[in-house]
């Protein structure tokens, strides 16, 4: 059963940027875009490189490591050498406060 857990608040998050977060054994990505708050998995499904030191590019998330890019919205990969998307986890904000439901 999927639960909304608290992040962070939003003036945590530079905008055009991002913060790791960890919760339970696993790593977040958190996004402040020009379209809102988005979480991904942390880490770059290509050599395991956590997203944290990337470039945040618009709605696109570049990894650190080799280059590759992700859609931040949808986790989809976007360019190579990644080939396998990122989950990308519902985000709410609650007077200024925001939860991922995972």
């Amino acid at each position: 059963m999927a639960e909304w857990i608290y992040v962070c608040r939003t003036d945590e998050i530079d905008r055009d940027d991002l913060i790791r977060w960890d919760y339970q054994g696993r790593s977040y990505a958190i996004y402040n875009t020009e379209k809102g708050f988005f979480a991904t998995d942390g880490h770059c499904t290509h050599e395991d490189q956590h997203l944290e030191d990337g470039m945040v590019i618009g709605m696109v998330i570049e990894c650190p490591l080799h280059g590759g890019r992700f859609d931040i919205a949808t986790g989809r990969a976007l360019s190579p050498p990644v080939c396998l998307d990122l989950i990308a986890y519902p985000i709410v904000v609650r007077e200024d406060r925001i939860f991922v439901e995972i």
